[in-house]
């Protein structure tokens, strides 16, 4: 039996970035909950190619094993920035190259990060809906931050690390795996 994958992606654009340091965070602790091997990459990994990429094949071979993890994985870790009330053109371009059947039934968490707290509808307006299309199994709680709960770069909000805690167990519950580090009372 193969080790199970769970895999990150954030659309971020630029590094560092709190985007993908949130969503390592959470694809770490559901990766050790489900006892699976993790990956995360942002938009940048994706490489020269993929910006003007109409359809899959016009990606070069990393981006395409990049895709490839992406739908081979047991779960996934979404999430980008909030830029203008939503995701970032080239986090949706990504999803836009993809077979709308790739996600089907794929165990989701959806999670978003922004400047302040008028941004955290973004994961139900916007991100939710997307993966609806993908007929993806999103979990129920999605984690939005905001600056406010990181320093240096690092999520220091306990609300914030306690809705990751449950959406990851919700995926675990999904995945059929037992939940090992359990939820704060």
């Amino acid at each position: 039996m193969s080790r199970k994958l769970v895999v990150g992606i954030s659309g971020n654009l630029t590094r560092p970035s709190k985007t993908k340091a949130f969503i390592r965070h959470i694809a770490g602790e559901l990766a050790n909950g489900i006892g699976a091997t993790e990956t995360v990459f942002d938009v940048e990994d994706l490489g020269p190619s993929f910006p003007l990429a109409r359809r899959i094949g016009d990606v070069d071979p990393s981006a395409r094993n990049i895709v490839e993890q992406l739908t081979s994985a047991d779960v996934l870790v979404v999430g980008s920035p909030t830029f203008k009330g939503s995701y970032t053109g080239l986090f949706k371009h990504f999803f836009d190259l993809l077979d709308p059947s790739s996600l089907r039934g794929k165990p989701v968490i959806l999670a978003a990060t922004g400047g302040g707290e008028r941004h955290s509808l973004i994961v139900e307006h916007q991100l939710r809906p997307l993966f609806g299309f993908f007929e993806a199994l999103t979990m129920p709680t999605a984690v939005y931050a905001c600056d406010k709960d990181f320093a240096n770069g690092v999520l220091v909000s306990e609300p914030i690390h306690a809705r990751a805690r449950q959406a990851v167990a919700e995926a675990c519950r999904a995945v059929g795996a037992r939940y090992r580090v359990g939820l704060a009372a």
